[in-house]
């Protein structure tokens, strides 16, 4: 765990939550002893703040350990007499989660939060792998036994959970370990393959993907449905009869059957339909029910958690009015976010408002939560990012639209957690109408830069958020020994698709859940990112230049071409390889020129160096795998990502960010390919220019880490003096 937590406000929130629990002792009504109290002179009154919310996003939780209750295949055969039921290496480090690891990490977070007397917590989305009953009743009965340590938990769905609105018989996974190292195909009984009755693949309905029913139904008992316990518990459709709350009628309201919407192709149906088929100019069509599982709850008084359910599967092409639960009916919710919230859930937003309006007015202290973000989690970076790298590079489908977040911004509410893009950071805005609104991202417990929030209100105006990092996990390393298998198995197969899967087996000497995750972020760097983000160019500097040869390169001034490079070996680790041939222009320099371009560069970036009290020998540390690597978990983990790094090499990146030239020289191109008459430096300094300066604004935005909201003030303010930054 992280050796420099900010202690102050959570032990405020720790010793208020004590207070609450022993005023709640000393006054409750089920108390029937009928000893007399003892005599005590007259104390004040007790002012008890409400207690510190631990929010945990992102979890992805697979049983490792769960039964698939299949006679084909039980797992891998452990000492103590279990199977495990894991994913392979391979699955995990090509995939922006962890299927397996997370398990710990979970448990070690849940026991670090109660440890720092966190009786609250909240799970924004994506709790489960995708909401199979293997891992939902795995994860349930991990909650009930911290339940049963005094711990409550607050849910809301995310696109994984449920993955479709409504049962999906058809899906399995196809990377299951087995003892021999390969990979074993699972499917629900409803998949085509089993139908067929293919001896390679294992049928168990444990990893069909559960919809709303069955998920609501299961996890009632976190948030989904009342307790009595409550002080208030409500959802969008609630309407109390007396005006008061009344646990019996939350429970008779919270049924999912009342709790449904009317959603067409073209936005929100019900009383929203006929404005919206006006302003639209034709009628809505597809239109069907929908659940909705939002939810308000005031576990202690004055705290209010305001859970809301994000997803929006709309109604495609292929939805049937005949059959409207077929699920191929609807798109998924992953790219809907809080962009289809606002067209298509108009009864949620106008809900989330009178909320907002009635905290401020009784004094609550409201946290809300859903799985999405409500704004710009790139730190406003989104429109570099699409400018330099691949179409639909790093999900920025996913970022939500400036008029989203003004609309969400505009309900009142102070500040939002979200969750599925796995990243740690803040943002914020101020509208037209001067509602200040914060979105913090928790970043998910299954990537590098695993961590947790703990949100509390120290005052009224002034909220504190700190993240816990998960750098020590017991047990993370107990399924190392399996994985040397499929190493094993791996190395010895020629087969190509085998080839492809090979692995670097460093990660499996990794010490801690830290090194494991930061290792497993380089892995997925070189095995999909590189390949998947970054242009071909790109991705050969990024992968083919240390430190200190960008450094050279964002100096050098030479007119010798890419097309030249192969009559100039040994200077520059670069080729032509991804330039289309362009035409020779006259007045070149003979390819031996670039040895003395060279070197004045080198002097020029020896010079910056010396300028910052560094050298630039010392920027070789700076290895492609490195550089590559750190670019993605900044992305990912910001703050956190930085204090990896640590003051050496930030520094080193500070100076390559004001290294290159004010106005590079344009890139050559032919066709739609960078030209290979383009000078070496050119694409380099203008495209890395890109690359540094986003490098930058990730890791300069608003803090992440330990930091407070100021509701009146209306800023966000770094509360760790520690922080690096890359301003």
């Amino acid at each position: 765990m992280s050796k420099n937590r900010p202690a102050s406000s959570l032990a405020a929130s720790v010793a208020a939550t004590m207070a609450l629990a022993l005023l709640s002792a000393c006054g409750s009504d089920n108390d029937r002893s009928e000893a007399a109290p003892p005599v005590v002179a007259p104390q004040p009154p007790v002012s008890a703040a409400p207690p510190a919310v631990a929010f945990m996003t992102d979890v992805h939780f697979e049983n490792v350990y769960g039964d698939f209750k299949s006679a084909q295949f039980a797992g891998i055969p452990m000492k103590d007499g279990r199977n495990a039921t894991i994913r392979t290496m391979y699955a995990q480090l090509t995939s922006t989660r962890l299927f397996n690891e997370n398990y710990f990490a979970f448990r070690a977070a849940l026991d670090d939060a109660h440890a720092k007397g966190i009786r609250h917590v909240a799970l924004p989305g994506d709790f489960s792998d995708d909401a199979q009953p293997i891992n939902i009743d795995g994860i349930v009965d991990i909650l009930k036994e911290y339940q049963a340590k005094g711990m409550r938990f607050f849910l809301a769905p995310g696109n994984h959970d449920p993955n479709e609105p409504y049962d999906d018989m058809e899906a399995g996974k196809n990377d299951f370990l087995t003892r021999e190292g390969k990979e074993q195909k699972v499917y629900a009984t409803g998949n085509a393959a089993c139908k067929a009755k293919d001896t390679t693949v294992v049928c168990t309905d444990q990893l069909m993907e559960q919809g709303y029913e069955k998920l609501v139904a299961k996890l009632s008992d976190f948030g989904f449905m009342p307790n009595r316990a409550d002080v208030l518990w409500e959802t969008p459709f609630s309407k109390y009869t007396s005006g008061k709350y009344s646990y019996d009628e939350a429970v008779a309201q919270g049924a999912l059957d009342k709790r449904q919407f009317e959603i067409c192709a073209e936005g929100s149906g019900g009383s929203y339909k006929a404005a919206g088929e006006t302003k639209l100019g034709r009628s809505y069509t597809k239109c069907t029910a929908m659940f909705d599982s939002s939810y308000l709850v005031e576990p202690v008084k004055g705290l209010w958690l305001l859970a809301i359910d994000g997803n929006v599967f709309v109604p495609n092409g292929n939805f049937d009015p005949a059959n409207p639960k077929n699920i191929k009916g609807f798109d998924g919710a992953g790219n809907a976010g809080w962009n289809k919230v606002v067209t298509h859930k108009q009864h949620l937003m106008e809900w989330i408002k009178q909320v907002a309006a009635r905290a401020k007015a009784e004094n609550k202290q409201l946290m809300a939560f859903s799985h999405y973000p409500t704004m710009d989690f790139y730190a406003n970076q989104t429109g570099a990012m699409k400018a330099v790298f691949k179409p639909g590079a790093f999900q920025t489908a996913r970022v939500p639209d400036a008029a989203t977040t003004a609309a969400v911004a505009a309900t009142g509410l102070p500040m939002h957690v979200g969750g599925h893009m796995h990243f740690n950071g803040t943002n914020d805005v101020v509208d037209a109408n001067g509602n200040f609104f914060v979105n913090v991202q928790s970043p998910s417990l299954a990537v590098y830069g695993a961590a947790y929030k703990i949100v509390s209100y120290k005052d009224r105006d002034t909220i504190d958020v700190q993240t816990v990092a998960l750098k020590d996990v017991a047990r993370f390393s107990e399924l190392f020994p399996l994985y040397q298998a499929e190493y094993d198995y791996l190395q010895g197969s020629s087969a190509s698709a085998d080839l492809g899967k090979r692995w670097d087996r460093a990660i499996l000497d990794t010490r801690s859940y830290g090194e494991f995750t930061h290792y497993y972020f380089g892995e997925l760097s070189r095995l999909r990112f590189m390949d998947e983000y970054w242009p071909c160019e790109m991705k050969e500097a990024a992968m083919n230049l240390d430190g200190r040869q960008m450094l050279i390169l964002s100096q050098l001034q030479t007119k010798v071409t890419l097309a030249q490079l192969k009559d100039a070996p040994g200077i520059v680790p670069l080729t032509a390889s991804c330039a289309a041939a362009g035409t020779v222009a006259t007045g070149g320099v003979p390819a031996s020129q670039l040895q003395a371009d060279w070197l004045e560069a080198t002097a020029r970036a020896e010079a910056l160096a010396a300028k910052a009290g560094l050298k630039l020998d010392d920027f070789a540390r700076i290895t492609p795998y490195i550089f590559y690597g750190d670019f993605h978990r900044t992305v990912y983990a910001g703050e956190l990502a930085l204090r990896d790094m640590g003051t050496d090499r930030v520094a080193q990146y500070k100076v390559l960010m004001a290294a290159f030239p004010a106005n590079p020289a344009a890139v050559a191109r032919a066709g739609d390919k960078l030209s290979d008459q383009n000078p070496v430096g050119v694409p380099f300094q203008n495209q890395f220019k890109q690359v540094f300066g986003i490098l930058k604004g990730l890791g300069s935005a608003k803090p992440s880490e330990h930091f407070t909201i100021d509701l009146k003030g209306k800023k966000v303010s770094n509360a760790n003096s520690a922080a690096l930054s890359f301003n």
